[in-house]
C-alpha cells in the first residue's frame, strides 16, 4: 500500500496509503450494519443494489470524517498532509502507486542530510552534492544544482513551481506528471543512496550497526518487524 521509514507519522502513512484509521472504518461498518438491519426490519428492499448504495454512502461519510480530522490544527505541521488535503478526493480516487522513494521525497524521511542528522547518521545536515547548509527533500526537488539535468523533465510537466502542494496537484491532474515525479525521485534517490553507502565505507564511524538501525535507536522486541 505504501512503503516508508517507520519514523513517518501515522497521519502521513495512512493518507499516502489511502487507508483511513481503523476507528473511522469501524464506525463506518457499524453504521452500515445498523442501516441494513433497520431496512430489513421495516420490510424494505435489501437487494444487492441497496447494499451497494448504502455502503458507498457510508464510505463517503467516513472519508468526510477523516478529512475533517486531518484538517485540524494538530496536523497542520505535516507538509505532505497539508499538500494532499486540498485535493483529498482526487487523491483517494488515484490509481497510481506510491513508490518507496516517492514516499521518501513526499515525507522528507529518507536519504537527506537533515533527516540523517536528526537520526544520528550524519553530524550535519549539509548537502554532500552541492555544499548547501540544509539537504532536505525540498532542496533536492527544486534547488540542488547536482540534479539540474534530472529536473528538466519536471520543469516540462509542472513548470517551475516546486512547492509540495503544486507538485501533488500536477501529479493528480496528469498521469504524465505523476510518472515524471516518480522517475525523478527514483533516479535521484538511487544516486543519493549510492553516495551515502560510499561515505559509510570510507568512514567506519558512520557504518550501520549490526541491526541495520541508526545509532541510538533501540531494536524492537522479537516479532515486532
Amino acid at each position: 500500500m505504501v512503503r516508508g521509514y517507520r519514523t513517518i507519522s501515522f497521519e502521513a502513512a495512512t493518507l499516502l496509503a489511502c487507508f483511513p484509521p481503523l476507528d473511522i472504518l469501524g464506525e463506518r461498518d457499524a453504521r452500515f450494519y445498523d442501516r441494513i438491519r433497520a431496512l430489513r426490519q421495516s420490510g424494505g428492499s435489501a437487494s444487492y443494489h441497496a447494499f451497494g448504495a448504502l455502503r458507498r454512502q457510508e464510505h463517503r461519510r467516513a472519508l468526510t470524517t477523516w478529512c475533517a480530522r486531518l484538517l485540524g490544527d494538530w496536523y497542520a505541521h505535516e507538509p505532505v498532509v497539508s499538500a494532499i488535503l486540498p485535493a483529498f478526493e482526487a487523491w483517494m480516487r488515484r490509481k497510481r502507486r506510491v513508490t518507496f522513494r516517492l514516499t521518501q521525497v513526499l515525507t522528507g524521511h529518507g536519504c537527506f542530510g537533515e533527516y540523517l542528522c536528526k537520526i544520528g547518521r550524519e553530524t550535519t545536515a549539509v548537502c554532500h552534492h552541492c555544499g548547501a547548509d540544509q539537504d532536505t527533500a525540498q532542496h533536492m526537488l527544486e534547488a540542488c544544482p547536482a540534479w539540474t539535468a534530472e529536473r528538466q523533465v519536471l520543469v516540462q510537466e509542472i513548470q517551475r513551481n516546486f512547492s509540495l502542494r503544486s507538485v501533488m496537484s500536477a501529479m493528480l491532474r496528469r498521469e504524465s506528471a505523476w510518472e515524471a515525479v516518480v522517475s525523478f525521485c527514483e533516479t535521484v534517490m538511487v544516486q543519493k543512496e549510492i553516495a551515502e553507502r560510499s561515505r559509510e565505507r570510507t568512514d567506519p564511524a558512520r557504518r550501520r550497526q549490526p541491526t541495520g538501525r541508526p545509532p541510538g535507536l533501540k531494536a524492537p522486541l522479537p516479532g515486532a518487524e
